[in-house]
């Protein structure tokens, strides 16, 4: 009975990799990204405005999957895009394309699909991200974001996080943490995007590439909804 349980276990969460880590083009997948960006951030409520404007980065991850039988896994990708310039004051520049991966223990039973938005509050987070892999919790610390118009109210907690996650969930159970999930540079997809091998840091911080023809969306509705960085700028130095 055990094997055949273990053996259960295997194929779910065999089948959520592969569902997520599908034949999907690199081109699509930032396209997908700037889409779900779009529908969250049209929901007044939802991401604060004064939180998107004070971002270096945003991560923006579409259905990530997570299947669970008393062993749960998650797997997703998307893309993560930055402000230009030294000090992250200039426009939001090409993405590079970025992996989500994450375990958990728990007695949840079925899949789901959830789209994250993951706002980059500081100049550490974003070195962190574009330096290694990271995990969130440990290595970079996170919190969930709060909601609303602004942030007012939000904890001190939350307001001193490296990284602020927000979540759509479409699936069967709510309630996924990224607590101890982990990111990093999708190094094979970035170089089918661009042609060529690159780091993250080459892509976002050292333009060593342009905004490719599938990214305009994405980077236009940044540079509309939030055009200008206002953080202290003492905290970008």
């Amino acid at each position: 009975m055990k094997k055949f349980i273990f053996s259960f276990i295997a194929v779910c969460l065999s089948a959520s990799v592969a569902f997520a880590a599908g034949d999907e083009r690199e081109e699509d997948r930032v396209k997908n990204s700037a889409e779900v960006l779009k529908e969250i951030l049209n929901i007044p409520d939802d991401v604060p405005q004064d939180l998107l404007d004070k971002a270096e980065c945003v991560i923006i991850m579409p259905s990530v999957v997570k299947a669970a039988f008393g062993v749960g896994a998650s797997f997703g990708r998307g893309v993560m895009i930055c402000r230009s310039g030294e000090h992250y004051k200039g426009k939001w520049g090409a993405p590079a394309l970025y992996a989500l991966e994450g375990g958990s223990i728990g007695f949840q039973i079925g899949g789901q699909a959830t789209d994250f938005v993951l706002l980059v509050m500081n100049p550490k987070g974003a070195r962190s991200l574009l330096s290694s892999k990271v995990k969130l919790g440990a290595d970079a610390s996170a919190a969930a974001g709060p909601k609303g118009r602004t942030a007012e109210g939000a904890t001190d907690i939350v307001m001193s996080a490296e990284i602020l996650s927000y979540s759509r969930n479409k699936g069967l159970f709510a309630g996924i943490s990224l607590e101890g999930s982990t990111l990093r540079s999708d190094g094979s997809a970035n170089e089918k995007l661009y042609g060529k091998k690159l780091t993250a840091k080459e892509i976002i911080r050292e333009g060593k590439v342009g905004i490719p023809e599938c990214a305009h969306q994405l980077v236009s509705l940044l540079d509309t909804k939030s055009p200008v960085n206002k953080s202290d700028p003492k905290s970008l130095e």
